[in-house]
């Protein structure tokens, strides 16, 4: 079970005015079930990326760099599959990723460099890239605007339920609405992960600022999980702006500003709905480092208390053996770390103090965070005044039993 993540309701998902979505069951690896996902967008509308930063990236990844380096402002549709990941499968799975962009090019009458691929799954499998072609068809046929609980589920791997978020504000005096998707559940870490995650919005951004905030809302969120300490070899992060809305935003002021919070707060809401719904999770953990030098290095300890095996097995069993989150401060490779400077917190109890265990903490206070389904780990470094927050999970024998059973 998902980590206090409620499931989407369909009618509050609330339509894009100019992306349009349409599913099919192709049977790609299990019959019976969505696995291909179509997005189709309006003329003008623009769209910018992230992708992973695993030198062994998929075929999909590769052709996505190349066709919006060449066609960001003339994008007409977005291709996801699901059940294989086309990674790592040289040669043939690059040509199999352009005949998914050719032969929906051809359904939908635009230039195969206006198709953006995507795929996720079992990776080193070739593509069975004829049943995917041949579901393509179903997809268009189904292609709505309100349609993004669907598409929600026609990207799930290993996720247990669809994530998706909606939201509308008001800026400038126009009704400005933000849509998104995500999936991923394991093989998740920061610079991207075995996820995918689709933000629309009907605002008006140009190409170039598309570009730049969907890089900072990534950074503030996608970025900013982890549940294994695994980068994948297929994540990718698209951020869709229709301009239906009429609201032009602007690259500074009162107006982009909103803009950009509500754009990274919607990035976050998706992305942690992946750590809530990590494979086998029981537990949801914010890491907040304060008191930094630089943003860097208080990533770089966020991520070592993350990652550590030592830590995430003691959440799962509600242990508070705390002096593993002191060890991983220790080892995060901050050279010059004064360890009598650091403090730590679990929730509200005050752990250590000036690197030693304050003399009021008393194990039980660390117990009765330790049993709670969400919990804040905070530590001060006490060497600046940067910061970072990293989300992730615990480690359970799920976890295991999910991985070890996954190409069954």
């Amino acid at each position: 079970m998902a980590v206090n993540l409620p499931l989407p309701v369909a009618s509050e998902l609330k339509p894009v005015a100019g992306i349009r979505l349409g599913h099919a069951q192709a049977g790609i690896r299990k019959s019976g079930r969505k696995d291909v996902l179509v997005i189709a967008l309006q003329a003008g509308t623009t769209v910018a990326g992230v992708f992973t930063k695993n030198r062994f990236c998929a075929a999909p990844v590769q052709i996505c760099r190349e066709h919006l380096a060449t066609h960001q402002e003339g994008i007409a549709a977005l291709v996801v599959n699901t059940g294989n990941a086309n990674a790592g499968t040289g040669e043939p799975g690059y040509r199999n990723a352009q005949t998914t962009c050719s032969e929906l090019a051809k359904l939908l009458s635009v230039n195969a460099q206006q198709i953006l691929p995507f795929s996720t799954g079992v990776i080193l499998e070739p593509l069975p890239v004829d049943k995917l072609v041949a579901a393509l068809p179903q997809a268009i046929a189904n292609l709505q605007e309100d349609n993004w609980y669907n598409a929600a589920e026609a990207i799930m791997t290993t996720d247990t339920q669809p994530k998706a978020c909606s939201r509308q504000v008001t800026i400038a005096g126009k009704t400005i609405t933000f849509t998104g998707i995500s999936k991923g559940a394991g093989m998740i870490q920061p610079n991207m992960a075995t996820m995918l995650g689709y933000l629309a919005t009907d605002a008006k951004v140009s190409s170039a600022l598309l570009k730049k905030l969907t890089v900072e809302a990534a950074d503030a969120s996608f970025n900013a999980i982890t549940i294994d300490g695994d980068t994948s070899t297929n994540d990718s992060f698209i951020i869709m702006a229709s301009g239906t809305s009429g609201l032009e935003i602007p690259e500074t002021g009162p107006v982009y500003e909103e803009f950009k919070k509500v754009l990274i707060e919607m990035s976050q809401a998706l992305a942690q709905m992946i750590v809530r719904d990590g494979e086998g999770a029981t537990k949801f953990i914010t890491i907040e480092i304060v008191g930094g030098k630089t943003t860097a290095e208080c990533q770089q300890v966020a991520k070592a208390i993350a990652h550590s095996p030592l830590v995430k097995t003691a959440f799962f069993a509600s242990d508070p053996n705390l002096g593993r989150i002191l060890a991983a401060i220790g080892y995060a490779g901050i050279a010059d770390l004064d360890v009598n400077g650091v403090q730590l917190w679990l929730d509200d109890v005050w752990v250590a103090k000036n690197g030693g265990r304050h003399p009021d903490y008393q194990e039980a206070d660390g117990q009765r965070v330790m049993k709670k389904a969400e919990i804040k780990v905070k530590a001060d470094l006490g060497r600046g005044q940067a910061s970072h927050t990293v989300w992730t999970c615990d480690l359970s024998h799920d976890y295991v039993t999910i991985n070890a059973d996954y190409r069954s």
